[in-house]
């Protein structure tokens, strides 16, 4: 087949035509000479993403960060200015002081301050993150992840003309990342104008196998594996072990005939109707004719009151609602049961009454199978992913965790802090204590008290905490955190499955009497401005694992009810002297 007649095969990319921003040739050098006379920003990891998928055109029609017309358009009805559908913003934020004054032009650089891109500055709006999650997200909870991280961009958006002089730079699977246009031909090489994308953030297992295969058989077409690498949700596993559980199960358990792997360096918002709304059009550009749609897609996982944010079904009826309009058509993942007599899959509609079915927690997967280093039952997945799954993760005793201590100045935070310090080390786990006053003295100095340069200090704790955390090492941080939002933040950064919060509720008025210091007098005199429980708040977690009363226990009780916590969930092994030591009777009579 000629080589136009097969691109010519797949569905033409949303609206029309590939975007291609990338600057080539004398035009690329030209820029480069004219980006070292411009100011710069550096922009966040999200951001770098977006600018990735825009420049390429997986974010196609979009040519540029969205500008004020089409950001109010998309927040209120899902459409840009123009009436196209797009239901997610992209925009680009700035604090407005950082901006050079008068500047026309900006160059954009990533962290590293590598040049990525210049920018017109065209339009500089101001925004609200409270509205945009009310409307997209819908809802303002800051236990979802967006609404946490919003919270701290700049304050306005900016957008303008983009020309891109450098794409990111990776070292990991570069056989494996690839542009839309890559993606394109690497589709029409083989040869089918149908293919069905499915986007993974988790491991494969054989039940995603099962219903990825019968996907493609049931609609005739290529299967389009596009597993997203950017950034996920929090607390799930990390992409270099996905992809190579990705490529193993692809080069030994599908056909290469009919299927393609490539990576997508999609920053998810987890915004669920709404973003697997947006990944069907996304893959659209890719080639994708068909996209499937899981139970809860693109959700955040329990909200403040332990209520899921979305509804099971409400990715897949906005999907199949626009379908017609994108050109998309939704394949829909069907409830598969095991048949442990008959060693298959079927449907849970289809399957025979009376049937034996093999069941599996995630709970079970991670206690009873990773935690003790056994491999995963071969009727749930491939004896390979157990293989790669089993190297990368420790037993549960073995990995890092975070106890974050939050409360009132003179709570009994640090006090308490210090004898679970001294109950791990008896336990064999080497601790890092990361105390709040002592962070603000060596990370933080020059931090004042604001509510901004609070959360700074709180971030900086945090991610220090995730580093060590995500190494298998303890922490143990110790700090007001007053605010909920970076704290919800920082449980983010240092995973769901490793972050303990642990309140200490302590009235203030005890607080106050142990206050030797009298900064609380201090405080009540008006001598000390913006002080925690005086005249600034304090918000109290709303869910926290653990809460302890320092008025009715003891310090060594509080502790013994953290360790007796770190031992139910696995961090640590039962002490198998614990029961005689107290055998005084129960802790906390």
């Amino acid at each position: 087949m000629p080589e136009k007649a097969k691109k010519d095969i797949l569905i033409s990319p949303y609206g029309g035509g590939l975007v291609d921003l990338i600057l080539e040739g004398e035009e690329r050098q030209e820029w480069l000479e004219k980006a070292s006379r411009l100011p710069s920003i550096q922009i966040s990891r999200r951001a770098m993403h977006d600018l990735e998928m825009i420049a390429t055109g997986a974010f196609s029609p979009l040519t540029r960060f969205m500008g004020k017309q089409d950001y109010d358009s998309v927040l209120k009805d899902m459409r840009l200015a123009d009436g196209t559908l797009f239901p997610i913003p992209i925009t680009l934020t700035a604090d407005k002081d950082t901006l050079p004054p008068d500047a026309e032009q900006i160059v954009l650089r990533d962290s590293r301050n590598n040049l990525i891109a210049v920018m017109d500055l065209e339009e500089i709006f101001p925004w609200d993150p409270q509205t945009e999650a009310e409307q997209v997200l819908g809802t303002t909870d800051p236990r979802h992840p967006l609404v946490s991280e919003m919270i701290r961009w700049g304050d306005h958006c900016i957008s303008g003309e983009l020309k891109i002089v450098n794409l990111p730079i990776y070292h990991d699977f570069v056989d494996l990342r690839h542009t839309p246009a890559q993606v394109r031909a690497l589709l029409a090489e083989k040869g089918n104008p149908k293919v069905v994308a499915f986007q993974t953030r988790n491991p494969t297992h054989r039940i995603h196998e099962e219903l990825t295969k019968r996907a493609a058989e049931d609609v005739g077409a290529t299967l389009f594996i596009h597993p997203v690498v950017g950034m996920t949700r929090a607390g799930d596993v990390d992409h270099f072990t996905r992809v190579r559980v990705y490529r193993t199960m692809v080069e030994n358990y599908y056909d290469a005939g009919s299927t393609v792997l490539s990576l997508i360096p999609l920053a998810m918002r987890m915004a669920g109707p709404r973003e697997a709304l947006w990944h069907a059009i996304v893959r659209r550009n890719y080639g994708a004719t068909h996209f499937i749609v899981g139970r809860d897609h693109a959700g955040p996982g329990l909200d403040g009151t332990g209520k899921p944010f979305y509804g099971p079904y409400d990715a897949q009826d906005l999907v199949k609602q626009h379908a017609e309009e994108i050109g998309v058509q939704p394949a829909f993942f069907k409830e598969l049961l095991y048949l442990a007599d008959e060693e298959r899959f079927e449907e849970k509609d289809k399957a025979p009454k009376g049937a034996r079915v093999a069941t599996i927690s995630g709970t079970q997967v991670r206690e009873e199978f990773l935690a003790k280093g056994k491999y995963l039952p071969e009727w749930y997945t491939r004896r390979e992913v157990s293989e790669i799954l089993l190297e990368m993760y420790p037993p549960r005793h073995k990995q890092g965790f975070c106890l974050w201590f939050t409360g009132l100045s003179g709570s009994g935070k640090s006090t308490t802090a210090e004898v679970v310090t001294s109950l791990l080390l008896e336990r064999g786990r080497q601790i890092t204590v990361l105390d709040g006053d002592v962070v603000r003295t060596h990370l933080s100095k020059g931090l004042g008290f604001s509510r901004d340069d609070r959360n700074t200090n709180v971030m900086r704790i945090g991610f220090v905490a995730g580093e060590i955390a995500r190494q298998n090492g303890a922490v143990i941080a110790a700090a007001v955190s007053p605010y909920r939002d970076a704290r919800n933040e920082c449980r983010k950064m240092i995973g769901e499955d490793r972050f303990v919060e642990i309140f200490v509720d302590t009235p203030i008025e005890v607080c106050e009497t142990r206050d030797v210091k009298g900064l609380y007098a201090k405080a009540r005199r008006g001598e000390i401005k913006g002080f925690t429980g005086v005249d600034d708040p304090y918000e109290p977690p709303r869910d926290p694992e653990i809460t302890l009363d320092t008025v009715k226990y003891s310090q060594e009780q509080n502790a013994r009810q953290i360790i007796s916590y770190l031992e139910g969930q696995g961090f640590l092994l039962p002490d198998p002297l614990a029961d005689q030591i107290n055998g005084r009777g129960d802790l906390f009579e």
